[in-house]
C-alpha cells in the first residue's frame, strides 16, 4: 500500500503545482459551477428516490474525503455533523480537511482496512477515489470493506468517477463492468455524466445551454455516477 500511497501524493502534489495560481476547480471558473451544479442535482434525485431523504438520521461516510469538498456538500444537504465521517490515506489532506472542517470525525485511514464496525453507516460515497487506485486487488479490497461497514438491509453507496481520462496517467477509468465485479449481488442505477471538461471550459462562459444540451445526450460524458445498494443484482442506466 506505501507505494500506491507515494503515488496518490505524488500525483496531487504535481496537480497543485499544475493548477497554481488558477481558478480550474473553483466554483467561480462557470465550467467548474456548471458540473459541480449537475453532480449535485443527480446526487440529490438518487438519494430522494431511494428513500434518503431526509438525511437527519443517516450514518454518512465518504471513502477518500479528501480536504472534505464532498462532505460539505453533505453537511448542507441535512446531515448531522457527528454522523457525518471521513475516512482518507493521505495525512496532509486529512489535516485540510479538519481545518476546514474541525468539528466533523475526519480520520487517516486506508480504504481496504476502515476502522469501523460491520453495518455502520447508512450510507457510503466515493467521489473519484477509485480511479486513483491502478493495482486491481486494493480496488477489490476497499470494494469489500465499503460493503463490510454498510447497513443491510437499506444501505447505499454513491459512486462518482471517470471511466475515461487520456490526460491524466496516475489515474485509470473504470467502466460498468469493473463496478458491477467490484460489488457483486447488488443493485445498479448508472447515470452518465458529466461533460467532458474540455469542452465545458470552451463552453460555459458563453452559454451554458449548450453544456446542458450536450451533457443530456451523453456521448462525451466522462463520468458515472451509480448508486449500488446490496440485494438482488439489477439495474437501470441511463
Amino acid at each position: 500500500m506505501t507505494s500506491s500511497r507515494d503515488a496518490i501524493r505524488q500525483e496531487y502534489a504535481d496537480r497543485a503545482r499544475r493548477l497554481a495560481g488558477t481558478d480550474r476547480y473553483s466554483p467561480f471558473n462557470p465550467a467548474q459551477l456548471f458540473a459541480l451544479q449537475q453532480r449535485q442535482r443527480q446526487v440529490l434525485a438518487i438519494l430522494r428516490r431511494r428513500g434518503f431523504y431526509p438525511l437527519t438520521g443517516k450514518r454518512v461516510l465518504e471513502v477518500g474525503c479528501g480536504s472534505g469538498g464532498v462532505l460539505g456538500e453533505f453537511l448542507g444537504y441535512g446531515v448531522p455533523p457527528q454522523h457525518l465521517h471521513g475516512a482518507d490515506v493521505l495525512a496532509d489532506r486529512v489535516a485540510a480537511a479538519h481545518q476546514w472542517l474541525p468539528h466533523l470525525p475526519i480520520i487517516c485511514a486506508a480504504g481496504q482496512q476502515l476502522p469501523y464496525a460491520a453495518g455502520s453507516f447508512d450510507l457510503l460515497l466515493q467521489y473519484t477515489m477509485f480511479s486513483s487506485i491502478l493495482d486491481a486487488g486494493t480496488r477489490a479490497q476497499v470494494a469489500r470493506e465499503m460493503l463490510r461497514v454498510l447497513r443491510r438491509p437499506g444501505g447505499l453507496i454513491i459512486w462518482y468517477d471517470f471511466w475515461w481520462n487520456p490526460t491524466n496517467r496516475q489515474t485509470r477509468g473504470i467502466r460498468p463492468a469493473e463496478i458491477r465485479r467490484l460489488f457483486p449481488g447488488c443493485q445498479w442505477e448508472f447515470h452518465r455524466l458529466t461533460l467532458a471538461p474540455p469542452i465545458t471550459r470552451r463552453l460555459a462562459a458563453h452559454t451554458w445551454l449548450a453544456c446542458y444540451l450536450l451533457e443530456q445526450l451523453g456521448l462525451l460524458n466522462t463520468h458515472y455516477m451509480v448508486a449500488i445498494q446490496p440485494g438482488r443484482a439489477k439495474g437501470a442506466s441511463s
